[in-house]
């Protein structure tokens, strides 16, 4: 047995000395995950103890599962669980095949300087910063000056305060989200469908195949397994929904509908110090996400045989 290791422990050496290059390339990215992703999970034990700052982790009482009984009974609990939710899947609804539509399209585009023009217009968003964002969200739907309060009234309709309005806040995230994602995230999609063979469509176009049909069964069956691992992906991060735009776009007129889980953490643990109570709720957040993403990966591999791992 000992021999074995040996065997092994020297094979090892023998490929991190000739490939010594590819590891110190690795080492920044290896130092940076364990530092910022590893290393901070030794403070969710903060979630099953009373931490109290000046006695430290260590020294702060042992509780259990306290935190996330008073979590799972508050009374806002559901009203918080049901609005991530409801934003998740509806970013998740929205999101997966608006990219994948796009990226077709402009794959099918026959003018190609248009089709670089409108790839790099839609890709420009993506770099606005989500403060900018949201300021420009602002203006536009502003009741005073905003061009859209401004057309509606010319049209003879009455004016909208949208950033006020817990109904429209959903669909404000969401959409404003789709603009200025959308051309990002069909890049991956333009990758994939680059990558097909183009004999697929040469025989397809002879067998007289319209454009529909060389989507449906040359474009969508080739690029089904990216759409699956991402999709898995997404879903994994159900429960995580973006705390900067939510926290910058909610008020107290569209809370019912705003506050998530992210928020709410905030909230309780650095507004409030709640540092156990907060760290029980972002604990529970991410067990939720993990539970999921391993069970649609397990489904996917099952039903298609592709998966993440």
């Amino acid at each position: 047995m000992s021999q074995k290791i040996k065997v092994k422990q020297k094979r090892w050496k023998e490929i991190i000395r000739k490939n010594w290059e590819l590891y110190l390339l690795l080492l920044p990215t290896l130092i940076f995950f364990i530092l910022f992703h590893y290393y901070p999970m030794y403070g969710a034990q903060i979630a099953f103890r009373d931490f109290k700052i000046t006695k430290g982790i260590w020294g702060s009482d042992w509780v259990g599962f306290k935190h996330f009984q008073r979590f799972l009974n508050s009374p806002y609990f559901i009203e918080i669980l049901l609005n991530t939710l409801r934003l998740s899947i509806y970013s998740l609804i929205v999101n997966t095949p608006l990219p994948i539509a796009f990226a077709l399209m402009l794959n099918y585009c026959r003018n190609r300087k248009f089709a670089k023009v409108l790839q790099t217009v839609s890709y420009a968003p993506h770099f606005i910063s989500t403060v900018v964002m949201v300021a420009m969200l602002s203006l536009f739907l502003s009741t005073r000056s905003g061009f859209v309060n401004q057309a509606i009234k010319a049209l003879g309709g009455q004016e909208f305060n949208f950033m006020a309005s817990p109904e429209a806040f959903p669909h404000l995230y969401v959409w404003s989200g789709v603009w200025q994602n959308l051309g990002w995230s069909a890049i991956i999609y333009i990758g994939s469908l680059s990558s097909i063979s183009p004999e697929l469509h040469e025989a397809a176009i002879v067998d007289g195949a319209t454009i529909m049909q060389r989507i449906r069964y040359v474009d969508i069956p080739g690029i089904m397994n990216t759409v699956i691992m991402l999709l898995i992906l997404n879903v994994g991060n159900v429960l995580s929904i973006g705390f900067e735009k939510v926290f910058l776009m909610s008020n107290s007129l569209n809370s019912s509908t705003a506050e998530v889980i992210s928020t709410y953490t905030y909230k309780v643990g650095m507004v409030q110090a709640q540092y156990s109570y907060s760290t029980a709720v972002g604990l529970f957040n991410s067990i939720v996400n993990f539970i999921l993403l391993v069970t649609v990966n397990t489904i996917a591999r099952k039903v298609s045989d592709n998966s993440v791992y």
